[in-house]
């Protein structure tokens, strides 16, 4: 923390917190200081803010895994509100903390049947199934979540990353068009997309990827994760049994890729201590990186003779 604890007074600690919520910082350890020097001490003199410093106290406890002062400020909230389900979610995480995730499980079963729309709880049981390695149930509780919640954008991502972690890639896929229908001008969305179908493989899945890694790349031109993809794509379409004019196009969309990827490693490339001593140029295309990308995929080339042939 930039300023001293011991010179604060409660107003300024105060102040302080009511920023990070406002600006949604966590800073944990800066909280527990604040806390722990100032403010449990002045609990009477914050007013009306003093249920959400409890609230905020919780959170960092438990980041910190001070788990006494978070069963502490549970224990005043729940004496307070003793039917809040707010109080009772923060009952559940201590539990979570504690590693006791059956009760922690029940406790969220409790809230989801007493207030359906509720989101925060059910993602809470995704996250415990998560945590216990239960990745089937947890696809499950997420799917049944994705039914009620659609534009949850988080909840298609989280969904994305459990599909791919089983290895169910076309629902991974399918994940992510989802996604793309409600951010159609992320380049990130179109380039995790044709990872995607470039690893289920097949040439119709590859020029599915090429098409997105070629939106990712019109989308933003210093994507080089998705210069590389293309790339590769185009490789490999150069080497089927495509139609002549596609392996021709696909050669020539390949060499514009490799030289974008090679301008832009150039000029983000430092120069060698010696070379900058001696006043030399590094020579084109000396960069090691790219002579053994090229050499990698120097099935382009056979891809190139196979056109010329034809």
């Amino acid at each position: 923390m930039a300023c001293n604890v011991d010179d604060m007074g409660w107003s300024d600690a105060r102040n302080l917190l009511r920023k990070w919520r406002d600006d949604n910082e966590r800073k944990s350890d800066d909280v527990m200081q604040l806390w722990d020097n100032v403010l449990s001490s002045k609990q009477s003199k914050l007013g009306n803010e003093r249920h959400l410093v409890l609230e905020q106290v919780i959170i960092a406890a438990l980041d910190c895994n001070r788990i006494e002062t978070a069963e502490h400020c549970v224990s005043i909230l729940s004496a307070e509100f003793p039917g809040s389900l707010r109080i009772q979610k923060y009952r559940s995480m201590l539990l979570e903390a504690l590693e006791r995730y059956d009760d922690a499980l029940d406790e969220l079963e409790q809230i989801i049947r007493k207030d359906e729309t509720n989101a925060a709880p059910r993602k809470r049981k995704v996250a415990i199934l998560k945590t216990q390695g239960r990745t089937a149930e947890a696809i499950k509780e997420l799917c049944d979540y994705m039914k009620v919640f659609m534009s949850d954008q988080e909840g298609w991502h989280e969904l994305c990353n459990l599909y791919l972690a089983e290895g169910e890639y076309a629902k991974a896929a399918f994940c992510m068009e989802e996604l793309l229908l409600h951010n159609p001008h992320s380049h990130l969305i179109h380039q995790r997309l044709a990872d995607i179908r470039y690893t289920m493989g097949g040439i119709d899945n590859i020029e599915i990827a090429k098409t997105h890694y070629c939106k990712a790349v019109k989308l933003n031109v210093n994507n080089l994760r998705a210069l590389y993809g293309l790339f590769l794509c185009c490789g490999h379409i150069c080497n089927s049994k495509a139609v002549v004019a596609k392996r021709k196009e696909a050669q020539k969309l390949a060499q514009w890729a490799m030289g974008q990827i090679q301008s832009r490693t150039q000029q983000t490339t430092p120069e060698p201590k010696s070379v900058l001593k001696s006043g030399k140029s590094r020579p084109a295309g000396g960069d090691e990186e790219l002579q053994a990308l090229e050499q990698a995929f120097g099935g382009l080339e056979v891809g190139k003779k196979h056109i010329q042939a034809n």
